[in-house]
């Protein structure tokens, strides 16, 4: 398993973390929503008891359905909430990773070399933010020519918008590989919501017959 993989997993385990962490918040949540659900609906069978023969099954059915949507989109709403709120720790714990400068150096270079080999041009282009290239500028030749070597490998001097990663492209701009932590996770993003839904909420908050017997 190379580096580039090694992230993959490094994200998915970091989302599996995370989302253990939410579970029990994610439990409470639920217990609330259905506790408040049964108080109305209990509430509500009381009050319309006396009518119940008049507005007819039909009626009476149509009332307990639209209280189940109302409940399923509080729902919905929690369990985004959740998931965004994981995604948006994701992102801290990669600035913290940041920080370790010498694994963040290789990951760095194993991304440079990954887009090396990957695109067909021998001027490349690499674009990283603003921290990482006063990192990077020290040191540039040595870690260009280990990534790419036989290639032209120039660091921009404009920095880019990420959390972190690098971007690197042709340099006439018609090949790009997008390795930065935004890019990695929006090609990652179906498997990594998988994972934090998997682990953060239970059954019965994915179930769509929360009030069925």
């Amino acid at each position: 398993m190379n580096q580039v993989q090694e992230l993959e997993q490094a994200i998915l385990a970091r989302a599996e973390r995370l989302a253990a962490e939410y579970r029990d918040r994610a439990q409470r949540s639920r217990d609330n929503i259905l506790r408040a659900a049964s108080d109305r609906l209990r509430l509500r069978e009381e009050r319309e008891e006396a009518i119940t023969k008049a507005l007819g099954e039909r009626t009476f059915r149509q009332q307990v359905q639209a209280n189940e949507l109302k409940l399923q989109s509080d729902l919905d709403r929690v369990r985004w909430n959740l998931v965004t709120d994981v995604e948006r720790r994701l992102g801290q714990r990669m600035d913290a990773f940041r920080r370790d400068e010498p694994g963040y150096l290789d990951l760095l270079s194993a991304y440079l070399a990954q887009a090396a080999g990957e695109i067909e041009s021998d001027d490349l282009v690499a674009e990283v933010n603003r921290q990482d290239l006063s990192r990077l500028r020290h040191g540039w030749e040595e870690i260009a020519a280990r990534a790419a070597p036989g290639k032209s490998l120039q660091l921009s001097a404009e920095p880019i918008e990420t959390v972190g990663g690098v971007l690197v492209r042709s340099a006439d701009n018609r090949i790009r590989v997008d390795n930065t932590f935004e890019g990695r996770l929006e090609r990652l993003s179906q498997r990594v919501r998988q994972v934090i839904l998997e682990r953060l909420l239970p059954m019965g908050l994915e179930s769509g017959n929360l009030l069925g017997g």
